[in-house]
């Protein structure tokens, strides 16, 4: 098990901010934000690149910092994408700095055109450039997006292993990519947001008591509520007789940011995710209930290098990453002295061998895995840190 130090000994929020400000500014490249910093084992994984999600995620926290270098880079970043944008619209996973090529996954990649728009949105916000910056490829990026949408439900529809659990068996309608399309839906102010709204509340939340009024809805919902009873979530996906009970907490948490469910049902999922324990001791499993190689579900690929068992990686692995939107998310729905205690431990997690940022940690024994240097670490503890000192405390 690893030494990681108590939340108790946690770094200053200051010497925090600072050192998550460091690391972004050393992965940044003329060209854009790089996903790790640039080692010899992240070169060979493919992390010395620009990713289409963990770019975007880190122009949430570089936009509107105030600091020069990382606000060029947020611009640079977006640039680069569209740049290597596919003729159909879709936005890569990850393109070369140097612009010489673009990966767009084995069953694409659904998240990062989600991602992208998300940012180009942020930095207009910001007024770090014109309005209409991008016009073009937002366009193309919304047509491509639309193409994937069912015209009944106005949900996205997908592959499996296709967003940024990508070798999780999600598929057909993944709440994570739903609730992404409901942000970008109401940034963007696209029609049909409320239908987005009411379809997923009816397929993700099958457990509640509203009857939903399209008859494919119902028999979807049949499906999802057979032998199972609600644990407070949403569910992770609804396909045809199938659905995810895993317990997927990103995917819940943007639901929560996003706007896809009211503030009660954000409440209640937060509280059920903390009840849970699944930022102990450290923020925070992505997944409450891991797949086994006895589960329905388990696809022989989840085992390939032995990468997505259980309690590892997207199978219940702790990613500081997403523990910066948990914050972000308790200090939002009012929940300030959780998110100030919360914020404390991802603070601890990422100080953790001498500020190593690393990418993700075992559920259970908290053995590092993956990359050190994570770009997105940095940008969710500054989310993070950016959410709790602008949270009051909770009423008595």
């Amino acid at each position: 098990m690893n030494a990681i130090l108590s939340p108790a000994h946690a770094a200053s929020h200051a010497d925090a901010r600072q050192l998550a400000i460091n690391l972004l500014r050393r992965n940044l490249t003329p060209q854009g934000i790089l996903a790790a910093s640039p080692t010899r084992e992240a070169e060979a994984r493919r992390y010395t690149r620009i990713f289409g999600r963990d770019a975007a995620i880190c122009i949430l926290a570089m936009g509107g910092s105030g600091d020069p270098l990382l606000e060029r880079g947020a611009i640079a970043s977006l640039d680069a994408l569209a740049a290597q944008q596919a003729g159909n619209g879709q936005i890569a996973k990850y393109v070369d700095p140097e612009g010489s090529g673009a990966d767009f996954w084995y069953v694409g990649c659904i998240d990062a055109t989600l991602w992208w728009l998300i940012a180009v949105d942020h930095v207009r916000g910001c007024g770090l450039v014109p309005a209409d910056r991008w016009a073009a490829a937002v366009d193309k990026a919304l047509a491509w997006l639309h193409a994937q949408e069912h015209p009944h439900f106005r949900l996205l529809q997908q592959n499996e292993a296709s967003d940024w659990a990508d070798i999780m068996p999600r598929s057909g309608f993944v709440l994570y990519t739903n609730a992404l399309w409901a942000d970008v839906k109401q940034r963007f102010g696209l029609e049909q947001l409320a239908e987005t709204r009411q379809h997923l509340g009816d397929l993700f939340d099958p457990f509640s008591p509203e009857l939903p009024n399209y008859p494919r809805a119902r028999l979807m919902r049949h499906y999802a509520r057979r032998g199972r009873s609600s644990d407070g979530l949403l569910l992770s996906f609804v396909n045809l007789s199938t659905c995810g009970m895993e317990g997927d907490v990103f995917g819940n948490i943007l639901a929560v940011l996003g706007g896809a469910v009211d503030e009660s049902a954000g409440r209640r999922i937060l509280e059920t995710i903390h009840a849970a324990h699944a930022s102990r001791p450290y923020p925070v499993r992505v997944v409450l209930r891991p797949l086994d190689k006895h589960d329905k579900l388990w696809r022989a690929y989840m085992g390939r290098h032995r990468q997505n068992l259980p309690h590892q990686y997207h199978n219940g692995g702790i990613w500081p990453f997403v523990g910066g939107f948990w914050v972000v998310a308790l200090a939002r729905l009012g929940m300030a002295e959780l998110a100030r205690q919360e914020l404390d431990r991802l603070i601890s997690m990422n100080d953790d061998d001498e500020w190593r940022f690393t990418e993700w940690f075992h559920g259970q024994s908290l053995a590092r895995g993956g990359m050190p240097g994570q770009s997105w670490n940095a940008a969710a503890l500054l989310l993070a840190l950016d959410a709790v000192a602008g949270s009051t405390p909770e009423a008595a």
